[in-house]
């Protein structure tokens, strides 16, 4: 290889001297089908060579003869080439992603592992909006590079994001989305059915929808979610507000129903006192403890649009179907579910088991005390 690479060194030299750009374009096809002819067995020492060359040829090609057709067709097709080799020089990745050129610029950014989240970022505040999209329909990006791209305000960007599974949209990317989605019902509709919305921005989604947007999501909702968007749309429809977004403060509930529970007064009663209350720090804290399990798990279930969660630990209590409804009900600052959802509870209530709802309910505990797997690529 030593040899080899000291004569593409020759070649490539002579190419820059000779001045001419056409000498460098077929320079750099061939430097360019050698490494990938044996990309996987090169070492990094070899790849850097290739990285070395090839930067040199490409740059040399920019200053002279970027303007010509002939060159932007060339530099899209190395672009091509090199775009999916998981092993391509990264400096020539770069470089070619960086490119004001799209079609020069758009197969690194929508298929190399090679661009780093910070390459990415960097694109996103810097390049056109043809560049963001191409960024945009990557397989998978991290939510600091969605943020990079939202941060632009470009529409046609948050189409492509939300409907990239895996494009990572973090809170305060929805938050912009949703802005955008105010006066846009494809983009409403298309966020609205991403299992990763947080409940309460897709209740807030819903608040401004009009109906044709709500007829379109539940006609567009996978069935994982479909449940969990009629429940809201019923909600929104009545008039009911859940501010699932407030922070709590679960401090003083937590000392309040430990005193109750030293004194033997913690039971069923003092929960139903605390729901029809409306006291949702002590309904929550209470029902933990009478279900043997955590405030996290619970206050989980209370957040969730979806009702059937939330049986399970009031079954697993061996609480009656009128506590149960309380509980229910305290979940809404005004109003309440109304007496359609509350029949279909009702219903799914009777038919569970006890013993069901405890090992449901254990097994949800063990997985929320799980940290999260790792992804694949992080780009």
């Amino acid at each position: 290889m030593l040899t080899a690479g000291q004569a593409i060194v020759d070649e490539v030299e002579a190419a820059i001297r000779a001045g001419s750009a056409e000498k460098c374009i077929a320079t750099a096809k061939r430097v360019t089908d050698l490494f990938l002819h044996s990309a996987g067995s090169f070492n990094s020492e070899q790849v850097e060579l290739f990285d070395n060359v090839l930067e040199r040829l490409v740059k040399t090609i920019e200053l002279r003869a970027l303007a010509e057709i002939s060159a932007r067709m060339a530099l899209a097709e190395i672009s091509e080439q090199l775009a999916p080799v998981a092993q391509a020089p990264p400096a020539i990745v770069r470089r070619l992603a960086k490119n004001d050129e799209i079609r020069i610029a758009r197969p690194m950014l929508q298929e190399s592992s090679r661009l780093s989240a910070e390459d990415l970022v960097e694109i996103a505040q810097t390049k056109s909006e043809q560049h963001l999209l191409a960024v945009a329909g990557r397989w998978w990006l991290k939510d600091v590079v969605t943020d990079a791209l939202l941060a632009r305000r470009f529409a046609s960007v948050s189409h492509r994001l939300v409907t990239n599974p895996g494009a990572k949209v973090s809170p305060g990317g929805f938050a912009v989305i949703l802005a955008q989605a105010e006066h846009d019902p494809t983009l409403a509709v298309e966020t609205g059915i991403r299992a990763d919305l947080p409940a309460e921005l897709r209740l807030k989604l819903l608040r401004q929808a009009t109906e044709e947007v709500r007829g379109r999501l539940l006609e567009r909702a996978p069935p994982y979610l479909y449940e969990e968007i009629r429940h809201a749309i019923a909600a929104v429809a009545a008039g009911v507000e859940r501010d699932m977004s407030q922070v709590r403060d679960f401090t003083a509930a937590k000392r309040h129903v430990a005193k109750l529970k030293n004194s033997g007064e913690l039971d069923e009663a003092a929960l139903l006192g605390f729901a029809r209350q409306r006291r949702y720090e002590e309904t929550v804290v209470a029902l933990a403890d009478l279900a043997q399990s955590n405030i996290e798990v619970i206050r989980s279930l209370m957040q969730s649009l979806r009702s059937e969660g939330l049986l399970v630990p009031c079954r697993a209590a061996g609480l009656s179907w009128a506590t149960t409804a309380a509980v229910m009900e305290c979940r809404y600052a005004t109003g309440s579910m109304g007496a359609v959802e509350l029949a279909h509870a009702k219903n799914q209530f009777t038919k569970m088991t006890r013993g069901d709802a405890d090992r449901l309910l254990r097994f949800w505990q063990v997985r929320a005390s799980q940290p999260p797997k790792p992804g694949g690529r992080a780009h």
